[in-house]
């Protein structure tokens, strides 16, 4: 006997349009699912919380914090890797990858993002457990909450916000020590004696981890965050989802119910309405509904209902991640069909790919010196008494490496005879300045070019600059113009 999912789950009323939101007590389970989240918290939360005090030695003139964006120095460190301002493209790469790698997510299994590796899932599940351990599992933190304020209450109740301020005040300050040298910044918190803005920032922090957390919870997920309407309209037939398998599970009925219809050779589903997928859920879903917008894929539901079935004695995957696709395919007599590489995930990887293989290239092949050249406006030359022509141009010299260097600077297609001038610097070679510039630091100068005297000059002659290392002969280049009358 086939029943209809919609026949199934439904009372035949429609869900309102608008409700208030209603208090969610999701109820502890364990299982597979559970577990995967819980390594996946303990990862992620010891990576956000201790890598800041990860040492990273690039020598003598540079901080040694593994991971650092130093904005007084303008500068981003990860690790070998360090980025200057006019690499913001990294940046737009690591967004496409970051991007891409939630679409491939999606289409492979739904929002498995939202349900294992979302911050705001992450912290919520800290601060569940912190309540769990302090007010009880879901029958006893609905009863606590009903209960009349006495002392032990309102004890209970302070002890649990109290470790939720820990918790929060402690993810803000961790975001700043990314910021500065995390033992410094961290004596300095201690002992009043850091800038104004890291207690500003660790108070903002606090505050929005406290409230998103603790109070806000699935609301955040169901009406804030623009994700679940983006995924709605990038999933398909053939991700994953979780899913409940009404071919199975219908008609459902209590154990005793059942067990009575099969006694009787009638037809009886392996859902015995026991709500556990509804209880242990953190957004409050009813998986049995069928795909909702605020599922978010976290598998709880499908710990809960395998514990059940392993009791009753039934098979498990009452609920898994499958697709409806595949629920009609049993329901026909096939086999199911998992389709997790076609076009859409190839299209997703080989994208993620390509831009990760050039990030990577751009990243080994990039220079470690760099010059960028600014010709003069007003007045654009100057014609001197011996006939000859000058130039100015404001030259920007960048040494991207954590030790001082020394440079020689040409400018390459004017006629011989012409004169290369580095206001404030007296060391030459071959009548090319020397410059040095101190370690990951820029250095700007003032420079004349000087036509040969009586050489007539084109109204724009095309000139390279080119600035070559002294030491291993790096060279870099850029283009500008002489003019000339």
């Amino acid at each position: 006997m086939r029943v209809e999912p919609d026949a199934a789950v439904g009372s035949g009323q429609p869900d309102e349009w608008f409700a208030s939101a209603k208090k969610i007590y999701p109820m502890a389970t364990h299982g597979t699912f559970r577990r995967i989240k819980w390594a996946l918290l303990f990862i992620t939360l010891g990576i956000y919380y201790l890598l800041p005090f990860v040492r990273w030695d690039r020598g003598p003139e540079a901080p040694d914090q593994a991971v650092l964006i130093d904005l007084a120095g303008r500068r981003a460190y990860f690790f070998f890797i360090e980025i200057w301002p006019q690499e913001v493209y990294y940046l737009t790469g690591l967004l496409i990858v970051a991007a891409m790698a939630l679409f491939l997510m999606n289409a492979v299994a739904g929002r498995i993002w939202c349900g294992y590796l979302c911050p705001q899932t992450v912290w919520t599940d800290l601060f569940l457990w912190v309540e769990r351990k302090v007010e009880g599992d879901r029958r006893e933190r609905i009863a606590f909450d009903k209960a009349p304020w006495t002392a032990k209450k309102v004890a209970r109740r302070a002890t649990k916000h109290f470790l939720w301020l820990m918790i929060a005040w402690w993810t803000g300050g961790a975001w700043v020590l990314y910021f500065a040298d995390a033992p410094t910044i961290v004596y300095e918190l201690a002992t009043f004696q850091a800038p104004v803005s890291a207690y500003v920032w660790i108070g903002i922090l606090t505050a929005t981890t406290y409230l998103l957390a603790g109070f806000m919870r699935e609301q955040v997920c169901i009406y804030m965050c623009p994700w679940p309407r983006i995924q709605a309209a990038l999933t398909d037939e053939k991700a994953l989802n979780v899913t409940y398998r009404w071919d199975r599970g219908e008609p459902r009925g209590s154990l005793k119910h059942n067990r009575e219809l099969e006694a009787k050779g009638l037809p009886a589903g392996d859902c015995i309405d026991c709500n556990q997928c509804y209880f242990v859920c953190p957004t409050g879903v009813d998986i049995r509904k069928g795909m909702q917008l605020d599922c978010i894929q976290c598998g709880l539901c499908i710990d809960a209902c395998d514990n059940i079935m392993t009791k009753i004695g039934k098979p498990t995957g009452l609920i898994g991640y499958d697709t409806d696709e595949n629920i009609e395919r049993r329901v026909a007599g096939k086999e199911p069909v998992y389709e997790i590489v076609r076009p859409r995930t190839v299209i997703y990887a080989a994208i993620i790919a390509l831009v990760g293989a050039l990030m990577l290239y751009a990243l080994l092949s990039r220079d470690f010196a760099g010059i960028s050249v600014l010709h003069d406006r007003n007045p654009i030359f100057v014609t001197q008494s011996d006939g000859s022509v000058r130039n100015g141009y404001t030259v920007r010299l960048m040494n991207k490496r954590n030790h001082a260097r020394s440079f020689v600077l040409n400018v390459e297609g004017m006629p011989g005879g012409s004169r290369i001038e580095a206001v404030g610097i007296d060391q030459y070679v071959d009548g090319r300045p020397f410059i040095e510039v101190g370690p990951d630091q820029t250095r700007e100068l003032r420079v004349l070019v000087h036509s040969p005297a009586g050489t007539k000059m084109p109204p724009s002659t095309p000139v390279t600059f080119r600035l070559t290392e002294s030491v291993m002969g790096e060279v870099v280049t850029t283009k500008d113009y002489f003019k000339a009358p």
